[in-house]
């Protein structure tokens, strides 16, 4: 019976929390690298109709965003339910387009210049007659590479 019994004076040793604060920071580093943050806040509302053809894009460092559509329900009692364009965080008009696509080129390097897109983010009950006014002060500004995003079709 002396085999089964342990001895009673045998200490269990202790856990070394010496790389303790090395593994949290590891942790800490890579979920800051891999954690993206959103660009923009998104004020109007966008339901964007099925696409029949989808293109994926190669650097979307490049793209500029536009959303075009009626402001979202906690917007509306400031902006009313009138189509508008959201360019980054603020409603603006036809007329800022054209200063926030050249500070947007300002801000990227030489080379990649040529290759900015414009994506246009347009809610599917959106009258034709403010798409076509952005698209012709993006045609004045030179900014010819315009990008439709949809949803792909199922």
């Amino acid at each position: 019976m002396a085999k089964f019994t342990g001895k009673k004076g045998k200490k269990i040793a202790g856990f070394s929390t010496a790389s303790m604060g090395d593994i949290v920071f590891i942790l800490l580093f890579f979920f800051m690298v891999t954690t993206t943050m959103r660009e923009t806040e998104l004020k109007v509302k966008t339901e964007i109709p099925k696409a029949s053809e989808v293109s994926k894009l190669e650097r979307k460092d490049l793209t500029v965003y536009i959303n075009i559509g009626t402001p979202i329900a906690s917007e509306q009692a400031r902006y009313g339910t009138d189509t508008r364009i959201q360019l980054d965080d603020s409603f603006q008009t036809v007329d800022d387009i054209r200063n926030f696509i050249a500070s947007r080129r300002e801000g990227m390097d030489e080379p990649d210049r040529p290759y900015m897109t414009t994506a246009l983010k347009i809610d599917k009950d959106t009258k034709m007659g403010i798409v076509s006014d952005v698209k012709e002060e993006l045609r004045r500004c030179q900014a010819l590479k315009i990008m439709y995003n949809a949803i792909k079709a199922e």
